[in-house]
């Protein structure tokens, strides 16, 4: 799995044919930043890598855009490195400006 400048880009060890063509490779786009990408969905089955989650949400967040059928016949590894691409997307930022971790909590008590 490859990180491309705000997306994730997931290498198939068996590629999807379809039609003439064998996809080799799933972009996770963007479009799962938006909150309107988890319609309908919870977002603790996203997080937790639900098949049935994961069978609403890929089709509108991957590029080429994935149909059910062609998800429900994926290879486990593939669909697992995909679940992965799509949870470690949702993570934050691991670099965050402006964050002290050396400083103490504003909610510990002063004098403990």
């Amino acid at each position: 799995m490859t990180k491309v400048t705000g997306k994730e880009v997931v290498t198939l060890n068996a590629p999807i044919v379809r039609g003439k063509t064998a996809i080799s490779e799933i972009t996770i786009t963007p479009v799962l930043k938006q909150a309107g990408s988890l319609r309908g969905l919870k977002v603790y089955d996203v997080l937790t890598s639900n098949y049935d989650a994961l069978v609403v949400l890929l089709p509108r967040v991957t590029s080429p855009a994935l149909t059910a059928d062609e998800i429900a016949r994926m290879d486990t590894w593939d669909f697992c490195q995909l679940a992965n691409a799509v949870v470690d997307f949702l993570q934050p930022p691991s670099d965050q400006s402006g964050t002290d971790t050396g400083s103490a909590s504003s909610d510990a008590p002063a004098n403990a």
